[in-house]
């Protein structure tokens, strides 16, 4: 039985914890009218936040809905600085709790993991697959529209299995409810923008993550918040791995896969790839994604525009190079990069 926590509000509310929160949320958003509007008292602020929570009536406030565009079309959502900085201090305090029961083998939204680590996990079982038994088969699946069809009632069942701390499963409670449609009577989605959504969205496919490792005994499996993969040398078995999860995922967390997901072979020869956490992986080569390199081209002369007219400077277009040569040094890719930097020159208007 798993073990439950209690008394965890005195860590949330503690003045040093929410002092700590707010230098999380501020961090890079210092000039932020926002953030200076809420330094100006940060004292009064905090101590007003810290009532609210402890006596159970602070609220969420109202979300801020945007689009982004990269590296997909997304609505973001964004909440009042004071509300990001009360998150802050309640990930801080809960989010242990659950990182120590997630399997090594989840790479989203944790200490010590990321896009670079799981893509070296990816390459590293096909490796073992295929020096085992010559070929490779992937299962490559995706949640369709994961954040939007999480269960809100399936999603608090699970938060009270290890939070028993009735104070913090108010705020949990308050904070999911949110977001919820008037009127739905299952409601369901968190926004993407939350710090609560990315350890909820973790929490909800923790059970995923236990199914396929304990339940189906597969060893190479690893996730990426809602996108993950099952590498084996034997198609059938993949298919039927396939179905399994499909029942799983709707009987237990009501999640659908998308179209995207299939099973099929990864051949250097047939130029089949497994296409993961933004690179084209094989057991022995590793590329950039298409798209990736694409984007980048845009962004290169979307700068290059704004340098010539003085809208930037040269630090800013560091950093943004700097980002995706740190992505792409991960792959076989000095030709690329060399191709791809040498072709641009910055230069101001004359």
């Amino acid at each position: 039985m798993a073990k439950r926590h209690y008394g965890l509000m005195p860590q949330i509310t503690d003045f040093e914890s929410l002092y700590r929160a707010h230098l999380q949320a501020r961090r890079g958003k210092q000039d932020r009218a926002e953030v200076l509007r809420f330094s100006q008292d940060l004292e009064g602020n905090l101590f007003q936040l810290q009532r609210e929570i402890t006596e159970g009536t602070y609220r969420t406030g109202e979300y801020r809905y945007f689009r982004v565009f990269e590296p997909k079309e997304r609505t973001v959502a964004a909440l009042p600085y004071r509300d990001r900085v009360a998150q802050h201090a309640l990930i801080g305090t809960i989010e242990p709790i659950f990182e120590r029961t997630f399997h090594s083998d989840s790479y989203a939204c944790r200490p010590g993991k990321g896009m670079h680590a799981g893509a070296d996990k990816a390459q590293q079982f096909l490796r073992q697959v295929e020096r085992g038994h010559g070929r490779v088969y992937v299962l490559k699946a995706d949640i369709s529209k994961y954040f939007a069809s999480i269960d809100h009632g399936v999603l608090k069942r699970l938060f009270r299995r290890r939070i028993g701390c009735p104070q913090t499963i108010a705020m949990l409670d308050e904070i999911i409810d949110s977001s919820a449609v008037e009127g739905d009577l299952a409601p369901k989605g968190l926004p993407i923008g939350n710090l609560t959504s990315q350890l909820a969205a973790n929490v909800y496919l923790h059970e995923l993550d236990d199914y396929v490792k304990h339940g189906l005994r597969e060893r190479r499996y690893i996730r990426y918040m809602d996108d993950f993969c099952v590498i084996h040398h034997d198609k059938a078995r993949l298919h039927q791995i396939r179905a399994q999860i499909e029942h799983f995922l709707w009987d237990q967390l009501r999640l659908k896969t998308n179209h995207k997901t299939q099973v099929f072979p990864v051949s250097k020869a047939r130029g089949r790839g497994l296409d993961f956490l933004g690179y084209k992986i094989w057991p022995h080569a590793r590329r950039v994604r298409k798209d990736s390199v694409l984007r980048m081209r845009k962004k290169l002369r979307h700068l290059q525009r704004q340098y010539a007219v003085g809208a930037i400077e040269l630090d800013e277009v560091r950093q943004v190079v700097a980002s995706w040569i740190g992505h792409a040094s991960h792959a076989d890719s000095q030709n690329l990069r060399k191709e791809l930097l040498g072709s641009v020159v910055f230069k101001r208007n004359a």
